[in-house]
């Protein structure tokens, strides 16, 4: 069975289901304060682990799987999240790793109706240093309504390192400026903080979903 960290109301309208990173848990401190954040605006935020990662809260560390392997992982979360009685809009989507694999699913799932959006929070469009070896080849006839929050020197994918990827007409962009793969921005240059961008990020989500959920 898939455990979930839930916050926000019961009752929301809109329910947002977020899968971790690679390296990190769902109750690292990135996610957390972005389901906070959403919580706050008004979404029931559902956080869970794939196996691996679970795995590690009783010390069988592995290194994370590639993520084509882990997105039945994903649908079956989808699946039980329903079986918990959550009802309503449902948007998928993760932070880094777990936005990935989101996507992977995105357009199954948006084509029967179970979900209705796709958030993907610092998506990893390639991996540090390797600015060639583009994780965007799904993204460019993805049919999904997404939104993808960045941080401008996300070394997984700046602003300007975007602006040149082939990305479907149905993926919204928003820019946090200065902000890393974690979102957060250096205050003394930037004149963000970190709950700046989040508060930034949950209206934009509130707004995104106001157009597309069903």
């Amino acid at each position: 069975m898939t455990a979930f960290l839930f916050d926000g109301p019961e009752t929301a309208a809109i329910t947002v289901l977020l899968a971790h990173g690679a390296g990190a848990p769902m109750d690292s401190a990135s996610m957390t304060a972005t389901a906070k954040a959403l919580a706050e605006a008004g979404f029931r935020v559902a956080r869970f682990e794939f196996h691996y990662m679970a795995a590690r809260r009783y010390g069988h560390r592995k290194p994370p799987p590639r993520a084509e392997t882990v997105s039945p992982e994903y649908v079956k979360a989808i699946a039980e999240l329903r079986a918990k009685g959550v009802t309503g809009a449902l948007i998928i989507g993760g932070k880094s790793m777990g936005g990935r694999v989101a996507s992977m699913i995105a357009d199954e799932m948006f084509s029967k109706g179970e979900i209705s959006g796709l958030l993907c929070l610092g998506y990893p469009f390639h991996l540090p240093a390797k600015p060639t070896q583009l994780r965007t080849k799904h993204l460019a006839a993805l049919k999904t309504p997404t939104l993808i929050c960045q941080g401008t020197r996300d070394e997984f994918g700046t602003k300007d390192e975007v602006a040149g990827y082939a990305l479907s007409d149905a993926i919204e962009m928003l820019w946090l400026e200065d902000g890393d793969h974690d979102l957060k921005p250096r205050k003394s240059i930037s004149g963000f903080s970190a709950a700046d961008h989040l508060k930034t990020l949950a209206e934009a989500v509130k707004a995104w979903t106001g157009r597309i959920a069903r």
